[in-house]
């Protein structure tokens, strides 16, 4: 638990666990993670080492607030399935750009966990044009079917539920978030 701007303790909650259980069960191979920007490689790194495969990142350079200037792969992907990993979207920008980055530099199959997916209607068709195969996140955000999106939408109301008991009880929250022994947060 932390303290801070709050005069409670507040425990993050992550997705991440209900995340690795569903990549587990899928079993894509010849995997590598991949950080859209470099704001999020702390998230792909637990996700490359919860899952035992490789890492590479986007690096992108802005020329302002809400325009991309250029894109540079730093990694491996020719050949690879890639799970891009991101904590929010809404429009998609740097998730589809990445996914066209990474399919120009060979990679066979484009995945993206995001764990909060707002969606507004240029993200929806920044994603029916894109090169990304399943977009799979969770319920935290309600959102409608999106037609030519595959989506898989993932629940996190056990993990929450669960959170919320070991609160409750006075019990530590920390090892919702361990997979397979490692830290997932």
């Amino acid at each position: 638990q932390i303290q801070g701007f709050f005069d409670i303790p507040v425990d993050h909650l992550y997705a991440a666990p209900v995340m690795y259980e569903y990549l587990r069960k899928k079993n894509i191979e010849d995997l590598v993670v991949v950080s859209p920007d470099a704001g999020g490689i702390k998230m792909a790194h637990a996700y490359s080492e919860v899952l035992g495969c490789g890492l590479a990142i986007v690096a992108k350079r802005r020329k302002s607030a809400t325009e991309i200037e250029s894109m540079t792969l730093i990694g491996e992907v020719d050949g690879k399935s890639v799970l891009l990993v991101d904590d929010l979207t809404e429009t998609a920008g740097t998730l589809t750009e990445a996914a066209r980055l990474l399919k120009a530099q060979g990679a066979k199959s484009i995945f993206a966990c995001v764990s909060h997916t707002l969606l507004n209607d240029l993200g929806i068709e920044r994603l029916r044009k894109s090169d990304i195969d399943e977009l799979i996140t969770t319920d935290t955000v309600h959102r409608s079917a999106v037609e030519g999106v595959n989506i898989t939408t993932l629940s996190v109301a056990e993990l929450l539920g669960e959170a919320i008991k070991r609160i409750h009880n006075n019990s530590s929250v920390n090892s919702l978030f361990e997979f397979n022994g490692a830290r997932t947060s």
